[in-house]
């Protein structure tokens, strides 16, 4: 009789990834990004283990979006005071603050609660061209389409 295989944190292998977000559509990156997060482009993928690879972002500042959304698409916040609704255009924060316009789309697309924010942490984003992981020897990863 086969068993079926259970990943869990003693036989899991971790990888690092190198992804270029130069020219690259921020929902097809996102998606992507957070199915490696999640491991779900391994065999061993298991939905309550998180067993996904760590992946550097770089070149944030140089992601691509596509229609409108620079000026449409809208990102709210709350100070959970009253009246502190806080919004900003996705052109805008790709201006200010590229590094939190790519982690608020791939965190979005992980799980809610304790697994999603571990998957989390395995996100490195950085707005230029240079991370600081080359410690960690990581691989170049290339986006399908």
């Amino acid at each position: 009789m086969r068993q079926t295989f259970m990943a869990n944190e003693s036989n899991i292998e971790r990888k690092w990834y190198v992804v270029d977000a130069e020219g690259q559509t921020l929902g097809r990156l996102s998606s992507e990004v957070a199915s490696i997060l999640r491991g779900k482009n391994k065999p061993t993928f298991t939905p309550h283990v998180d067993c996904g690879d760590h992946v550097i972002i770089i070149n944030a500042e140089k992601i691509y979006l596509s229609g409108n959304k620079p000026a449409d698409k809208v990102y709210y916040r709350h100070s959970l005071h009253p009246g502190g609704l806080k919004s900003i255009t996705a052109g805008e924060l790709r201006e200010k603050n590229p590094v939190r316009l790519l982690e608020t789309s791939i965190k979005g697309m992980l799980p809610k609660g304790s697994l999603g924010d571990k998957m989390g942490k395995k996100l490195h984003v950085y707005a230029g061209p240079e991370h600081k992981n080359q410690a960690q020897q990581p691989v170049n990863y290339e986006l399908r389409g």
